[in-house]
C-alpha cells in the first residue's frame, strides 16, 4: 500500500492511498483522484518522508470509511451553502432571531461554551460542528 501526500491547484492537503506507485500513475494520469474539499482533478503529489509501518494497529482506511468521510465532506459543503456565517455574531444573530428582531434564516459561525449553555437557557436551540477550515470559506 502506498501513502501520499496530495494537494489539488487551490492548495488543499489530503492523503491518497494506492495499492502501488503503478496504480498512482494510472489514475492521475486519466484524472481519477479528485480533491475531498473542492472536487478538482488538478492533483499533484507532495514530496514526503518515508513512513515505515511497524505494526499492524494502523490499518488503512477500507471503503466504508472513506465513504463515510465523503459523506460528512458533502453534508458540511451543504451546511456552508445553505447557511449565513454571521462568524463572531452568532450567540448575538441567533438570539434576534429566536426574539423575532431580525428575519428567520439559517445562520452558522463561532460561540464559546458560555454562549451556548446561555443560548439553551434562553430555548434557543443549537448544534456545535466542528468544521475544517478549508469549508468554512466559500469553495473555489
Amino acid at each position: 500500500m502506498k501513502v501520499y501526500n496530495l494537494c489539488c491547484e487551490h492548495d488543499h492537503r489530503f492523503e491518497g492511498w494506492f495499492s502501488s506507485e503503478e496504480d498512482f500513475g494510472a489514475q492521475s494520469g486519466k484524472k481519477l483522484i479528485e480533491c475531498p474539499i473542492c472536487e478538482s482533478r488538478g492533483i499533484r503529489k507532495l514530496p514526503s518522508a518515508p513512513r515505515l509501518n511497524l505494526s499492524s494497529a494502523q490499518v488503512p482506511p477500507n471503503d466504508e470509511s472513506l465513504r463515510i468521510q465523503a459523506e460528512v465532506i458533502e453534508v458540511m459543503r451543504k451546511i456552508v451553502a445553505n447557511t449565513e456565517d454571521v462568524g463572531e455574531r452568532f450567540a448575538e444573530e441567533a438570539r434576534r432571531i429566536h426574539y423575532n428582531e431580525a428575519p428567520e434564516r439559517a445562520i452558522r459561525g463561532t460561540a464559546t461554551q458560555s454562549d451556548r449553555a446561555a443560548l439553551a437557557d434562553e430555548g434557543i436551540e443549537v448544534i456545535s460542528l466542528p468544521m475544517p477550515s478549508a469549508l468554512k470559506q466559500p469553495l473555489q
